[in-house]
């Protein structure tokens, strides 16, 4: 932890518990990151500047430690507070630019040697632990997701794309671009039983429209549209217009056959 020598030296003063010499150590990781403390307390006062050392009155509450930081682009504004809970210390900073807030919990004897506090070689100990946790607990959680918010607009382009292309209107196509129709097989193979049903509109037979003009079977001298002798007259159906006979076709059939009423005992052999 290069730099904490001489802050240490010019804090020593107010060093006199183990828990002052870790809020000493998380200050000057903070400053090794890019923050610069503004002062002591939840309100800024008069005439504030940044500065790498602590400020006047920093260990005033020896059980809640209040100092607030700044980064040196201006970009976040961190609230710490450190308060001692029995032996451990948690940390807790906000960043007042995003409301985000990040939690770290450390255990003071871990990181002080409460007998070494005037020796500052002596006094700290698992430092690249600290550094851990100070890295991991509050400077990426804090910082971290800028980065990340960074590559949104990507994203954002991509779903913009797809909004621009979706037409609700479009008809979509009946297989992908860039594929060939799938080739129906023939109906004289004897694989082929059912194939012709995959085909909605049928070709030399099969399909699943069923439609008595259209069905590939020749119809002569049946044409809706011309109309029906003693049923429909010419023009009732539209030209090209499905169309569903009500009763058989053809000539000869629009009167009953006499064979359909027969006398009372047609079966008599002497009549």
């Amino acid at each position: 932890m290069a730099g904490l020598e001489p802050l240490y030296a010019l804090a020593r003063a107010a060093i006199s518990r183990p828990q002052d010499a870790l809020v000493c150590g998380v200050h000057w990781e903070l400053v090794w990151h890019g923050y610069r403390c503004l002062g002591a307390g939840d309100q800024p006062g008069p005439d504030e500047r940044k500065s790498e050392l602590l400020p006047a009155g920093w260990e005033a509450n020896k059980e809640v430690y209040t100092l607030r930081y700044k980064s040196t682009d201006d970009a976040h504004e961190l609230l710490l507070k450190a308060i001692m809970v029995e032996d451990s210390m948690i940390l807790n900073v906000m960043d007042r630019s995003s409301q985000k807030v990040a939690d770290v919990t450390l255990a003071v004897a871990d990181y002080i040697n409460p007998e070494h506090l005037d020796d500052f070689h002596k006094v700290y100990k698992n430092t690249e632990e600290l550094r851990t946790r100070i890295a991991s607990g509050i400077i990426a959680p804090l910082s971290g997701p800028a980065e990340k918010d960074k590559k949104e607009p990507k994203a954002e382009k991509k779903d913009a794309d797809l909004l621009r292309d979706y037409d609700p209107l479009r008809v979509p196509p009946r297989q992908p671009a860039g594929t060939r129709a799938p080739s129906w097989p023939s109906p004289l193979s004897p694989f082929a039983v059912g194939g012709e049903d995959l085909n909605p509109l049928g070709g030399r037979s099969g399909g699943m429209i069923m439609d008595p003009l259209r069905s590939g079977v020749p119809h002569p001298g049946i044409d809706p549209s011309s109309g029906i002798p003693g049923r429909l007259p010419p023009g009732a159906v539209p030209p090209g217009a499905r169309f569903d006979p009500f009763g058989p076709l053809g000539a000869g059939r629009s009167r009953p056959d006499p064979d359909h009423l027969p006398p009372p005992g047609y079966d008599d052999m002497f009549m």
